[in-house]
């Protein structure tokens, strides 16, 4: 519908696309589709009515929503944010990038320097008149099967966590050197596992709150660990392992 009528089918189909575009007239959008993601712009423009229609496959439904679609032969997952205090609506209007907006780039940016994210697919911004409203991102589902909380759990051997843990401490490492320092560095945000090459692969996601700044080696060891659990012989891995890619005392860190 999106493609023949710029939007959902109405009661009259005949009026299906006026009111589209009425619509539209009062709620400008602005969409953004990676080049290699061509065929899935008119997925991407319809993602207001698939969300209003109950589309894909919730996976996460809190402040904001996760949902799996098949789409081609994609397995693509959207993030809907969650409609922002009236205030933050005109910052986010005219002032600031939206955070799928922020997604969309900063996962782009770490992909160039070869830090893992799943690959970024699109963005999507609505305003109502002089307000923003809905957002979207929408990248390829991870190949990973494991996030840090299987770390807290028996689920991996001692000596398997050990090579994940050391993987995580030098990814979080590499971003730091760049000076990207991840506000939400938590539990469900750190994706890891074996690839096909055999080498464990990290995926840092929900990205948006990343800050741009050189921190000091006292920031660096407590952003990976404020929000990250781990027992003491965890914490001692994740530590040395931090100190070595960076070139500080393993011990003090």
């Amino acid at each position: 519908m999106e493609r023949e009528l710029g939007g959902p089918l109405h009661y009259h189909r005949s009026a299906s696309r006026f009111l589209n575009k009425l619509y539209r007239l009062f709620h400008p959008r602005k969409v953004v589709v990676s080049a290699d993601f061509a065929n899935t712009t008119y997925f991407v423009r319809a993602l207001n009515a698939l969300f209003d229609y109950d589309g894909g496959t919730i996976l996460h439904d809190k402040r904001n929503q996760l949902r799996l679609f098949r789409f081609y032969n994609h397995e693509v997952i959207v993030k809907s944010y969650a409609i922002p205090n009236p205030l933050n609506r005109l910052v986010y209007g005219f002032l600031r990038k939206s955070k799928a907006q922020r997604s969309y780039e900063y996962a782009q940016m770490l992909r160039s320097h070869g830090i893992g994210s799943p690959e970024p697919v699109a963005w999507y911004t609505e305003r109502q008149g002089i307000f923003f409203s809905r957002s979207y991102y929408v990248c390829l589902k991870s190949e990973l099967p494991y996030t840090y909380n299987d770390l807290m759990s028996d689920t991996l051997p001692q000596e398997a966590q050990e090579r994940y843990l050391t993987a995580i401490a030098q990814t979080v490492a590499r971003m730091h050197e760049l000076g990207y320092l991840h506000r939400d560095l938590s539990r469900g945000n750190i994706l890891f596992g074996k690839g096909d090459d055999g080498r464990v692969h990290v995926e840092i996601i929900d990205l948006n709150r990343i800050r741009f700044r050189q921190g000091t080696p006292q920031m660096g060891c407590a952003n990976l660990s404020e929000r990250l659990p781990a027992t003491p012989w965890q914490r001692m891995v994740l530590g040395s392992a931090y100190a070595t890619a960076r070139n500080l005392d393993a011990d003090w860190c």
